[in-house]
C-alpha cells in the first residue's frame, strides 16, 4: 500500500473552523494548453525536442501517410468495397506525435488513430481486411501488441487490466489507451480510470477531443471545461495539449510515458478536431457550420508542421509528391492482397477464439465436417461470406 492510500484512511483535517462553506469550482482550477509552434508557425528553439533531422521528416512522412490513407479509404467505401470507415483527417499531428513515442514493447488499444498501428509494422492489407470484417487482422494486430475497439470506451478497463499486469510483473513497458472525447461519457472509462488512479498503474490515456462525438460537440456532453480535469477525480495527472502541434504532442506524451513508466498514470488531452464526418456514414453539415470547419482547416497540422521544417531548413529535403506516390503504391499494393484474400470456410466458426481448440469444440467441428461430407446438398443453403 502507498503512502497516498495509507493517508487515504485517516480522519479528514480542516485547515481551519467555522467560518461560511466553501465551494470547489472548476473556474479555481488553470488548465494550461502545452503548445511548442504557433499556428502562425512561431517557435521558441530552445523548447523544441531534441530529435534529429531524419525524425523530424518521418514526423512528416506519417503525417501524410495517414491522410492519403484516410483519402483512399474513402474512397474504396464510396465504391462500395468497405460498409463504413472512421476518418482521422485534421488529427495527423495528435495521432502521429503520440505514437512517435511508443516503444516496441509497450501495449496500445486504440480508438481512431489506425497510423499509429502502421508506425508499429502493421500491414495496410490487414487494416483494410479490418474493415471489411476479416478476423484474421485482429491476429495481425495483436502480434504488434496492438488492438482496435469499435464499441466506444470498451477498451479501457482492458488497458488498464494490461498495464496492472505490467505492474504486477514489474515490467519495463506501459499501456496505452487512445480513446475520444465521446468515450469520457461513458461509464465503461470512468471504471477504466478509477481502477488504474486506485491500482497506480503504468498506464497512459491519450484522449483525442475532436470536438464532436458523432453530433454531440463536446459542449454539451460535459459542464466541465476540459476533459483533462476530470483525470483528477480519479487522482490521475494530466496533461493538456495542441493536438494540431505534433511537436508539442510528442513532447506532453514522451514525458507523461516516462512518469508512466515509474508507475504514475498519466491523461492527456489532445485538442484536435475531425475535419471529415465520423464515419462514412455520416453527414457532418447536419449538426456542424462551414465557418467552423474552415476556421480548423486553417488550422491544418501538416501545414503548421511544414512551416517549421521550412523555418528549421529541413524542407528542402522532403519530396512531397514522392511520398504521396509511395504511400498511394503502398495501398494499391495491400487492397490487391486484401482482395486476394480467400473466401472464409464454414470450419472457421469455429477458430480465432483458442489458441488450441477445446475438446467440445473439436467434438463438433468433427462432428460438422462429417455431416458435411455426408450431405453435400447441405452446401446450398449455407451462405459463406465473401472475401470482403
Amino acid at each position: 500500500m502507498t503512502d497516498r492510500q495509507r493517508t487515504d484512511l485517516t480522519p479528514p483535517e480542516p485547515e481551519s473552523y467555522g467560518g461560511p462553506v466553501e465551494y470547489l469550482s472548476q473556474d479555481d482550477l488553470r488548465v494550461p494548453t502545452h503548445q511548442l509552434v504557433t499556428p502562425d508557425g512561431a517557435y521558441d528553439e530552445s523548447s523544441i525536442p531534441d530529435l534529429d533531422d531524419e525524425a523530424f521528416r518521418d514526423l512528416y512522412r506519417w503525417m501524410v501517410s495517414d491522410r492519403v490513407f484516410n483519402r483512399r479509404m474513402v474512397k474504396i467505401q464510396r465504391r462500395g468495397e468497405l460498409g463504413t470507415f472512421g476518418t482521422t483527417r485534421g488529427q495527423e499531428a495528435s495521432i502521429v506525435g503520440s505514437a512517435y513515442t511508443i516503444a516496441p514493447d509497450d501495449w496500445m488499444y486504440l480508438g481512431r488513430a489506425w497510423t499509429a498501428m502502421f508506425m508499429r509494422g502493421v500491414p495496410m492489407r490487414d487494416m483494410i481486411l479490418f474493415w471489411r470484417g476479416i478476423e484474421e487482422s485482429q491476429q495481425s494486430f495483436a502480434e504488434h501488441n496492438s488492438q482496435i475497439a469499435i464499441a466506444v470506451g470498451a477498451h479501457l478497463p482492458l488497458a488498464t487490466g494490461t498495464a496492472w499486469g505490467m505492474d504486477i510483473r514489474d515490467a519495463d513497458e506501459i499501456t496505452m489507451a487512445y480513446l475520444g472525447d465521446g468515450a469520457t461519457s461513458t461509464g465503461v472509462v470512468h471504471e477504466g480510470l478509477n481502477l488504474a488512479g486506485a491500482l497506480e498503474v503504468p498506464a497512459l490515456f491519450f484522449c483525442q477531443n475532436n470536438q464532436y462525438a458523432i453530433s454531440m460537440p463536446f459542449s454539451e456532453q460535459t459542464g466541465a471545461n476540459t476533459i483533462a480535469q476530470k483525470a483528477l477525480a480519479y487522482g490521475i495527472d494530466a496533461i493538456r495539449v495542441d493536438g494540431q502541434d505534433v511537436l508539442a504532442v510528442y513532447d506532453a506524451v514522451m514525458e507523461a510515458r516516462e512518469r508512466v513508466k515509474r508507475g504514475e498514470p498519466v491523461f492527456v488531452e489532445s485538442v484536435t478536431y475531425r475535419l471529415d464526418a465520423h464515419t462514412t456514414s455520416d453527414d457532418p453539415h447536419r449538426y456542424r457550420t462551414e465557418e467552423e470547419e474552415q476556421a480548423w482547416e486553417e488550422n491544418d497540422p501538416i501545414e503548421r508542421y511544414r512551416s517549421f521544417l521550412e523555418s528549421e531548413g529541413l524542407w528542402a529535403a522532403i519530396d512531397h509528391d514522392a511520398i504521396v506516390e509511395e504511400i498511394n503504391a503502398e495501398f494499391d499494393a495491400a487492397l490487391a492482397a486484401a482482395n486476394d484474400f480467400s473466401e472464409r470456410e464454414v470450419s472457421e466458426m469455429f477458430a480465432h477464439v483458442y489458441e488450441e481448440l477445446p475438446p467440445e469444440l473439436r467434438r463438433q467441428l468433427t462432428e460438422f465436417e462429417q455431416f458435411l461430407e455426408e450431405h453435400p446438398e447441405a452446401y446450398d443453403y449455407i451462405d459463406q461470406r465473401p472475401k470482403g
